[in-house]
């Protein structure tokens, strides 16, 4: 019952959020917000917590779901999910790609090249005709599906269903064989190697189920906005979902939705941190994480137990006297 316990939690919290923003176009536009980030510290979930694979190119794998949506719908003339639908494969290959290239570094070494990678691949973006140079592409039509255009409410509840599912799959994934092999490639990658179980195939998937994840933050966050530009994807995605893991909890992918939404509110919903810069909000962050070192999903887990401990307790010895 307590491993099903996050995830009948997480589900309740994105219903209320769907609750909570209803009609109102700015909620709405928050929720996207928070689902984009969401999508992406999902996406760095797999090789990060699972794999422990420190790679910090993700903001270049959710551009590049933005991209694949605005440039095959203004251009080749897709229709917005056929965009969607190609994303995927397209991030996962870009990060087997680099993943192969950058196969020997590992700690500040692979943080360094990912995170350079990003930041260029962001300015070739912004400098290529098809991409629309630093202005992007703007004016993308509505998301339909044949004759159906889904209200801006039913595209927020369909993303809600997606950031869902893909974190329940997620949890399904890390208690899974596969998702206990690739923690123990994190922890004793030789005995994994002497098993039979190459840790270098199993980083590469890991790193291109990331990136697929990643991307689908950014083709929804173009799907709903109807543009994008290389802005949009800077190094400060990089850092907030790496600490949105952390926030939420690392112990459960739920952590990291809880991680978007907690970062979300600090810097869009508070007025006083949203008008201060980043400064309060890393301290904001900071707090959090000296109050909660294993994220507030496993503080959460922590008290259940001791409050389930305790009930037993004091039941036992009631019914002594």
């Amino acid at each position: 019952m307590s491993a099903r316990l996050p995830n009948v939690a997480g589900v309740l919290g994105l219903v209320l959020l769907v609750v909570w923003a209803g009609s109102d176009l700015y909620r709405s536009s928050l929720l996207v917000t928070m689902l984009t980030y969401a999508l992406v510290a999902l996406g760095m979930y797999v090789p990060f917590v699972l794999a422990g694979s420190l790679s910090l190119s993700y903001s270049a794998y959710a551009a590049t779901g933005a991209y694949a949506v605005a440039i095959g719908t203004a251009h080749a003339g897709w229709p917005l999910w056929l965009g969607m639908l190609v994303a995927p494969p397209v991030a996962a290959i870009i990060a087997v790609v680099l993943g192969a290239a950058t196969m020997r570094l590992s700690g500040f070494y692979l943080g360094a090249v990912t995170l350079l990678f990003a930041e260029a691949f962001i300015q070739l973006l912004g400098n290529l005709g098809v991409t629309g140079g630093p202005s992007g592409i703007v004016g993308l039509p509505l998301l339909s599906f044949g004759g159906w255009e889904p209200s801006p409410q039913q595209t927020v509840l369909m993303a809600v269903v997606l950031t869902g599912v893909l974190a329940l799959a997620l949890d399904r994934l890390r208690r899974s064989p596969w998702g206990v092999v690739i923690r123990a490639s994190r922890e004793v990658p030789i005995a994994v190697d002497t098993a039979g179980v190459s840790v270098s195939v199993l980083n590469l998937v890991a790193l291109g189920a990331g990136a697929a994840i990643a991307s689908l933050g950014g083709a929804l966050f173009t799907t709903y906005v109807g543009a994008v530009n290389p802005e949009t994807f800077s190094v400060n995605v990089i850092f907030l979902a790496v600490f949105m893991p952390l926030i939420g909890g690392i112990g459960n992918p739920w952590g990291a939705v809880l991680g978007a939404a907690i970062v979300v509110h600090l810097t869009l919903n508070v007025d006083s941190l949203a008008s201060s810069g980043t400064l309060l909000v890393s301290l904001s962050v900071l707090v959090i994480l000296v109050l909660f070192p294993r994220g507030v999903l496993g503080f959460a887990g922590t008290a259940a137990r001791g409050g389930t401990t305790l009930l037993t307790t004091v039941t036992k010895r009631g019914a002594r006297t």
